[in-house]
């Protein structure tokens, strides 16, 4: 069984959490590209992961704060697909993963570090889980996130008419 490891999250499981929550609070303030929010909707937005599993690692959420899948309207589950189809689309024409890793961590034991339903979209590579992670908990990352997030708003704004 091959793992991807990425001990560099750490410095996000032992952060200091405030009571807030980091989808509100970002979609609050009007800095887009301090908070990588790539792209604002009606009732939805893209992010990109402050402490990635890879290059291009994106969440989509909905403003609204909903712990479960159940509470979702309609038109955020068309646009939360929306944009995942649109952010597949820009992250394959600009960095061309070999696939795809889509979905959901629904509830603290299930891995999701905020009750605020988000979906991962976590582009992938042949070889990704390679030694470096394993041998020196160095995961290589070889874009800095600002050219990840110039790359993935430009996309997404060339999409629209």
């Amino acid at each position: 069984m091959k793992n991807l490891w990425a001990p560099w999250r750490l410095a996000f499981i032992i952060e200091d959490k405030k009571d807030t929550c980091i989808f509100c609070e970002k979609t609050r303030e009007n800095d887009d590209e301090k908070n990588l929010i790539f792209e604002r909707r009606g009732s939805v937005f893209g992010m990109l992961n402050k402490y990635p599993y890879n290059a291009g690692h994106l969440m989509i959420a909905p403003y609204r704060h909903v712990k479960n899948i159940d509470e979702l309207t309609e038109e955020e589950w068309r646009e939360i697909l929306e944009l995942l189809r649109d952010s597949i689309d820009v992250l394959k024409r600009t960095m061309s993963p070999e696939g795809f890793n889509i979905g959901l961590n629904v509830g603290r034991a299930a891995g999701a570090g905020y009750d605020h339903i988000h979906l991962h979209v976590v582009p992938r590579w042949n070889g990704d889980t390679n030694f470096m992670p394993v041998l020196s908990e160095t995961k290589v990352i070889p874009e800095h996130l600002q050219e990840t997030y110039r790359k993935v708003r430009e996309g997404i704004r060339a999409l629209k008419p």
